[in-house]
């Protein structure tokens, strides 16, 4: 890997950067929003016939949301010369100012709402319209690798395997503290898998080609940069990096139409936060109207509803609607894989790796080799989103 060297032209550029990677290293916010207490509140929720309001309990926030806002504005960035640079670093700033706001208001109800929809935004009308265009679409076909037969240590093992094709280390941890099957943690290059959740093999190759394709992927692309903002994340990334972790699926062949009715659903969810749905009026929406299962219904609604109304969620369809037409448009997937970096940025990335302050991805998704999908109705439906 090359070296950079931080020339007296950058010396001011380089400090910014180092004083705001010492301060974002306590904001990552999947830390502090997965409930404590999901297994107890969603068995409660059955009991009451799908009537209770669940009470979530969070984690303790470990720092000061005065003292980091106050440090994060007092940056002098007047001392970065070039303009575009300095204003993707003011960008940043105000980006994770808005995390530590959401972070210091979950459990606050409408509060944190607010302050959610001020970093992650809500659905448009055309996402809106997207999501019922793909609920149209039948996906009742049996697939035996659909069947949930398999374990956490199962999939521990799976992922292993799978991570062979990459020379990057990675903690694997169980907990049954999330909202999902899996996610990875940024700062601390940690995959966690749910503990008590059942696997399918179709997920497993999705989740694999999703968070370690992909989501590890920009992790260890964005530590290899001589600048430590492509490793603590780029204005509105969350929309760029879901993309790309779809397409992923959808380029290794296993995204299917369920999958892609999952992101619609979500879609859907979260508009009804905006519409001032209950936790119980949102699950009632998927499980009788929509008639999704129980669980799954549950699940999405706890994913939306978790902090007072997190609405990240809608991101995962805009984002492999906006990284679908990109790449067949001839976009430069490498560039978007340098780090947790956003598609609106991808001229400043040129410019930043022109001047040698950043270098191309070390690491490259191995699913956007070949195209694996045989899916014509996949096709069909990407074509078609507005």
């Amino acid at each position: 890997m090359p070296q950079i060297t931080s020339t007296e032209e950058y010396q001011d550029l380089f400090d910014i950067d180092a004083n705001l990677n010492r301060l974002v290293k306590k904001i990552e916010v999947l830390n502090y929003i997965n409930p404590l207490n999901i297994a107890s509140e969603r068995k409660q929720f059955y009991s009451s016939k799908f009537t209770y309001d669940p009470v979530f309990k969070y984690p303790k926030i470990k720092f000061n949301g005065y003292k980091l806002h106050r440090l994060f504005f007092s940056q002098r960035l007047e001392r970065i010369a070039d303009e575009d640079i300095r204003q993707l670093y003011e960008d940043v700033i105000y980006e994770y100012s808005g995390l530590i706001e959401c972070i210091e208001t979950i459990n606050q109800g409408r509060k944190f709402y607010f302050n959610s929809l001020k970093s992650f935004g809500t659905p448009t009308e055309k996402e809106i319209d997207n999501a019922k265009f793909i609920l149209r679409f039948d996906d009742s076909d049996f697939d035996e690798e659909m069947l949930p037969i398999y374990s956490a240590n199962d999939a521990v093992d799976y992922f292993k395997d799978y991570s062979k094709r990459y020379d990057f280390d990675y903690n694997i941890k169980l907990s049954t503290n999330l909202s999902a099957a899996a996610m990875v943690l940024n700062n601390t290059q940690t995959l966690v898998l749910h503990k008590n959740h059942k696997f399918s093999k179709n997920q497993l190759k999705v989740l694999t080609n999703h968070e370690i394709g992909v989501h590890m992927v920009t992790t260890f692309n964005g530590l290899a940069q001589p600048l430590k903002i492509f490793s603590n994340g780029f204005p509105n990334n969350v929309e760029t990096q879901e993309g790309l972790a779809v397409y992923s699926e959808y380029m290794s062949g296993c995204l299917t139409m369920k999958r892609l009715k999952e992101l619609a659903f979500r879609v859907i969810a979260v508009d009804t936060l905006n519409k001032g749905y209950s936790f119980a009026d949102t699950f009632d929406l998927l499980y009788s109207q929509y008639k999704l299962n129980r669980d799954a219904a549950f699940a999405i609604t706890l994913r939306v509803h978790r902090g007072g109304g997190f609405t990240k969620d809608h991101q995962y369809l805009c984002g492999i609607n906006r990284v679908y037409n990109y790449a067949k448009n001839g976009g430069d997937l490498n560039v978007l894989l340098t780090g947790k970096v956003t598609l609106d940025y991808t001229n400043t990335i040129s410019k930043l790796q022109d001047l040698g302050l950043a270098i191309p991805s070390k690491y490259v998704t191995d699913s956007y080799l070949t195209n694996d999908n045989s899916n014509k109705n996949l096709d069909f439906i990407l074509k078609s989103l507005k």
